[in-house]
């Protein structure tokens, strides 16, 4: 017979990822039902020890009645449940440390009894400018977009060098073109994911990933190909903690963006890509 330690090891790894069976090449709606629905769901990031899962989504039947929610499904003893945090806070993303929950230019900092601080703000140079998203490596250099009012935006990063921050840089041309956003950069610093409407695109904004070139110079954006991207809107990637899975966003309903879902796909399609 099977010793507990065993059953309880097999029971854990059936019971990651809310206990969804994982997709291969071919993108899925991430937990039919408890996190994908007919309504809007955004984001979708999991802690380092992938025993929490926060993303965003829209709740409400009517207009006058619809509000978005910040949501955690949590693992308590093999159990998932759910629990609403707050009304939307901004777009979070974990830190590779599991430290610090940024939201845009603000963040909340956890304790060593896994309980979140009060929203702080994040102080120059960053206060003053419009971001969306900002993600961090392990080293800790921001990389972060901005949203201008005429749907414009550009990518910038800044390094944490003798514990302060750098003034924010942008990234070079080929992955600025004015239209970059929502970016993901790897732990370890070697690629960066972002969202962008290109001419060579298919159709609404598409996903991309710059490998960082032997030189330290980022490469060329590659599109993330047919099964990711579609005509649709895809935006807002990233990867789980363990490497293993990319999550983004694609818009299923009209251009009001009522239908919006959180899908994943094996990782495998961004090795595939890499260059040799």
């Amino acid at each position: 017979e099977k010793s507990n330690t065993e059953e309880d090891v097999s029971t854990a790894q059936e019971n990651l990822y809310l206990g969804q069976k994982p997709p291969g090449l071919i993108p899925e709606p991430f937990a039919p039902g408890l996190v994908t629905t007919p309504g809007w769901e955004y984001y979708g990031g999991f802690t380092p020890d992938l025993k929490e899962f926060y993303f965003e989504r829209e709740v409400g039947n009517t207009e006058e009645d619809k509000k978005t929610e910040f949501v955690v499904i949590k693992n308590n003893n093999n159990q998932w449940q759910e629990s609403v945090i707050s009304a939307r806070v901004g777009t979070p993303f974990i830190s590779p440390d599991g430290k610090t929950m940024h939201l845009g230019k603000r963040y909340k900092e956890r304790n060593d009894n896994g309980e979140w601080s009060e929203i702080k703000k994040l102080e120059a140079p960053f206060d003053s400018l419009p971001i969306m998203r900002l993600t961090a490596s392990s080293k800790g250099t921001y990389f972060f977009d901005e949203f201008k009012r005429d749907f414009t935006g550009d990518i910038r990063y800044s390094r944490l060098l003798n514990g302060k921050y750098e003034e924010p840089r942008l990234v070079n041309e080929k992955i600025n073109t004015g239209k970059s956003f929502h970016p993901f950069i790897a732990p370890d610093e070697s690629y960066l994911i972002f969202d962008s409407k290109r001419e060579d695109g298919f159709g609404d904004s598409d996903i991309y990933i710059s490998y960082r070139q032997p030189n330290g110079e980022w490469g060329v954006p590659v599109n993330l190909g047919n099964k990711i991207n579609t005509e649709a809107w895809e935006a807002s990637a990233s990867v789980t903690p363990d490497g293993k899975y990319l999550f983004f966003n694609r818009n299923m309903g009209s251009d009001k963006y009522e239908n919006v879902d959180i899908f994943w796909v094996s990782t495998e399609v961004i090795e595939k890509l890499r260059p040799e």
